[in-house]
């Protein structure tokens, strides 16, 4: 979810379906690295906390955009030449592979956001909270524990087009063709369009076409993506698969 300035927050993060529907379900939903100590498949939201040890055992590493030299800035956009965003590291590789393959279309995407620590989010909430009340947090920021991007498995984007970069969220969500394109290629290398358009019920927040995030694997992407399920109903009907007396 996108985090900057003056911007409107649409921040963060955050249905039980038949089983029946979806038999093919058989990942665990604790799906855990063998090389990393935490699962990919973490699902932090509105009701579900970053677990406690979390940030002591996540691999980050940092990352930097590079721009084509044409692309002209300004004070709102500038930070997408000089931020050091830190991801984690299998979900910096599978990012980088992304970008790789949506150039191959002529589309260029950049990271927006990405890993933020729970005690940023903590005096982010502060800052909003004096200049804008706490009615306003509650309604745009997330509170902190509660980010998906605490994670470091989640990556906004922002795109170049026709020389310009997009990173506003209302004209992202208008380039409606170009985000289907990229969407496309999610799954291949692991990740899944977290926020989907209409599934405000499942996930808590509205359709967001630029973010994205990381699940381990193109398998269990494919399956998420091409069953249309969010990240919530694909860990509840793994439950109910490996657990059908229950």
């Amino acid at each position: 979810m996108k985090h900057r300035n003056a911007r409107v927050l649409s921040l963060l993060l955050a249905v039980v379906c038949l089983c029946g529907l979806f038999t093919g379900c058989t990942a665990k939903p604790q799906e855990a690295n063998e090389e990393a100590k935490y699962d990919y498949l973490v699902l932090v939201n509105k009701q579900s906390k970053l677990p406690d040890d979390w940030e002591s055992v996540v691999v980050l590493e940092d990352a930097q955009n590079t721009l084509p030299e044409d692309i002209a800035l300004n004070e709102d956009n500038d930070y997408l030449a000089t931020d050091v965003f830190k991801v984690e590291t299998k979900a910096l590789e599978a990012f980088r592979a992304l970008q790789e393959d949506c150039a191959k279309d002529g589309i260029t995407i950049l990271l927006d956001s990405t890993y933020r620590s729970v005690a940023r989010q903590q005096e982010l909430w502060a800052e909003f909270a004096e200049e804008y009340g706490e009615d306003y947090c509650k309604k745009y920021v997330a509170v902190p524990g509660y980010s998906e991007h605490h994670t470091g498995l989640a990556i906004d984007i922002c795109v170049i087009k026709d020389g310009r970069i997009i990173n506003d969220n209302d004209e992202m969500i208008a380039e409606r063709e170009l985000f289907a394109k990229i969407h496309e290629k999610l799954a291949d290398h692991g990740f899944i369009l977290r926020y989907p358009e209409g599934r405000d019920d499942s996930t808590g927040y509205s359709y967001e076409p630029w973010h994205f995030r990381y699940v381990g694997s193109a398998e269990i992407a494919k399956e998420i993506m091409e069953r249309g399920l969010t990240l919530e109903e694909y860990l509840t009907l793994s439950t109910q698969a490996q657990n059908p007396n229950k």
